[in-house]
């Protein structure tokens, strides 16, 4: 994708303390700070792929990790909002998640993904839908190795997550 990121969201799978808050760089690639641990606002010249590769240098000169960063424009995050495919049966948005990948997902490795088991999921581009009724924790398919699976790593939010993250960039 190319184009200036501005009025965008970035995410990435940071294990920090709640207390612990990344503080990404200001000076070229934020023109405000994310007070967020694992998200935050992203107003940049930079195109998508060159802000990510930004603030994953950035992340692992403050944190030592080596972790993918996904951006987001707002109409992409109001678009998954609005597709909300597994919506018809999903009944706790703590329960039901997205997990954000930086590319498409390549379509030989969703076509061999196993059925559903103790929940549901949906592939849709460069996002995966997963309804948990039981948890992440206790339900079989929390257990998957979905980076493993899908050939690609990405970040997971909740549904209560994501309508926050798109408030953020209205």
């Amino acid at each position: 994708m190319s184009g200036a990121a501005r009025g965008n969201l970035w995410m990435a799978e940071l294990a920090l303390p709640r207390s612990q808050s990344f503080r990404a760089p200001e000076c070229r690639v934020l023109g405000r700070r994310p007070t967020a641990t694992r998200s935050g606002p992203a107003d940049s010249p930079l195109g998508e792929g060159e802000l990510a590769a930004e603030l994953t240098k950035a992340i692992g000169e403050e944190f030592g990790l080596d972790v993918p960063v996904v951006v987001r424009t707002a109409d992409e995050l109001a678009a998954v909002l609005a597709a909300d495919p597994l919506g018809h049966v999903a009944t706790d948005p703590a329960r039901y998640s997205v997990t954000f990948f930086a590319e498409p997902l390549q379509p030989e490795r969703v076509a061999a993904l196993p059925p559903g088991d103790g929940g549901d999921y949906v592939v849709r581009g460069r996002e995966l839908y997963l309804w948990l009724p039981d948890g992440m924790q206790h339900s079989p398919m929390g257990g998957w190795t979905w980076d493993r699976l899908l050939g690609a790593a990405g970040t997971n939010r909740n549904w209560n997550t994501v309508r926050k993250l798109v408030e953020l960039t209205r």
